[in-house]
């Protein structure tokens, strides 16, 4: 699974997202791709089932790009644990999505199998999305 292989501080705070995403709102790489609709965490096992979803589902044909990476580092509690006695420990690594960013591009596919592998890894995402494609490519 993706994580940064260090980090200046061991801990995050929560923070917000909004606003629309400025950066990675067009595609650079492929042909297609998953752009997101909805503001929201997705976690690094998310956007490792997304991975095999759409690289299994095209038979490892083709290219995937991901456009996105879990730095952020989500600390939770243990269960049934009192409160207080300080924050909890580090547990996973999630990305801080907007609306408008780019998290997949594929290319080296035909639309309709490109459309369903990108469908298959919405599904497994926490954030609503889009497809689209490349200007000029009828779909």
């Amino acid at each position: 699974m993706l994580s940064p292989k260090r980090t200046k501080y061991r801990k995050q705070h929560k923070g917000r997202i909004h606003g629309m995403a400025r950066s990675a709102t067009s595609l650079h790489f492929g042909s297609y791709g998953l752009k997101a609709a909805s503001p929201g965490r997705v976690t690094a096992r998310q956007i490792e089932a997304a991975r095999q979803a759409l690289t299994r589902h095209m038979k490892r044909a083709g290219r995937v790009w991901i456009r996105i990476f879990p730095d952020v580092p989500v600390s939770a509690k243990p269960a049934e644990v009192r409160m207080g006695s300080g924050k909890g420990s580090p547990e996973y690594w999630a990305c801080r999505v907007k609306p408008g960013r780019i998290m997949f591009e594929i290319d080296g596919v035909p639309p309709d199998l490109a459309r369903r592998a990108l469908e298959l890894a919405a599904s497994k995402l926490s954030v609503d999305t889009r497809f689209i494609t490349r200007v000029g490519l009828e779909d």
